[in-house]
């Protein structure tokens, strides 16, 4: 489990400096605008709600990419990385990691257009490759008015029912995770049950995206954090899929 997963209830962690703005520098947008063409030429989108007939548009993007995706590649580097770099600058790690996994760009091309860059300066100069598609530009637009819905039908049964205690689990991540590291190990009540999401499962299959049940589960601060560091009466709810729970 890496540092930056872990940083929810940790304290001394110095002050935050807020940034107001969305985007700094000119290049974030372009960025913030790879991300999003990618997730409206995304293969999940097959079986999404709205419907959208991804045999219908002429992309050769042919994989998965959502925020999870993004998440799990910025996400997936070292610590003192991940401190050092700033926001979008991870998210163009990310996104350039999946590039290269996924065979979309070679080390080499990537290497090219890099020392290209560091010569001439200026990357809205060179001679990148463009192709005109009226369909792609439609299905990207209709994905920033439409959206994705998160909902997913589940192939099995919830394993766990609203009012039963759990135990939250404390599992390896070499990446992304969604689970708080100050709720692992830790005991709550579920409170509601979610029967449909889209998943990351921890571990070394991480990967691997399929729907999942979610909770709704519930916690005493005292349970958390001790009695002396607790508001009285207060609890504290967190969402959390059914592959970080267990029977208490």
């Amino acid at each position: 489990m890496k540092l930056q997963h872990t940083l929810g209830g940790l304290q001394g962690l110095g002050p935050v400096d807020f940034q107001k703005k969305v985007f700094v520098e000119k290049w974030e947008t372009r960025i913030f605008g790879i991300h999003t063409a990618m997730m409206a030429l995304s293969t999940h989108l097959e079986n999404s709600i709205p419907d959208y007939s991804m045999d219908e548009v002429p992309t050769t993007f042919k994989d998965i990419w959502t925020w999870a995706d993004l998440r799990r590649g910025a996400e997936s580097i070292s610590p003192f990385a991940y401190f050092q770099f700033r926001y979008y600058e991870k998210w163009l790690g990310g996104i350039t990691g999946f590039f290269l996994e996924k065979g979309y760009i070679t080390q080499e091309e990537l290497d090219l257009f890099i020392t290209k860059y560091l010569k001439e300066g200026n990357m809205e100069e060179l001679a990148l490759p463009s192709k005109q598609e009226d369909a792609i530009d439609q299905q990207i637009i209709k994905y920033l008015e439409e959206g994705d819905s998160g909902r997913r039908e589940t192939s099995s049964e919830p394993l766990f029912s609203e009012g039963q205690s759990v135990v939250v689990k404390d599992p390896d991540c070499s990446d992304h995770t969604r689970l708080p590291g100050y709720l692992r190990n830790k005991v709550g009540t579920i409170e509601l049950v979610y029967p449909d999401s889209y998943a990351y499962f921890p571990g070394p299959s991480d990967h691997l995206q399929t729907p999942q049940v979610s909770y709704s589960v519930k916690f005493l601060p005292e349970n958390i954090w001790g009695k002396e560091y607790s508001e009285t009466g207060s609890v504290v709810y967190a969402d959390l899929f059914e592959c970080y729970l267990s029977n208490l």
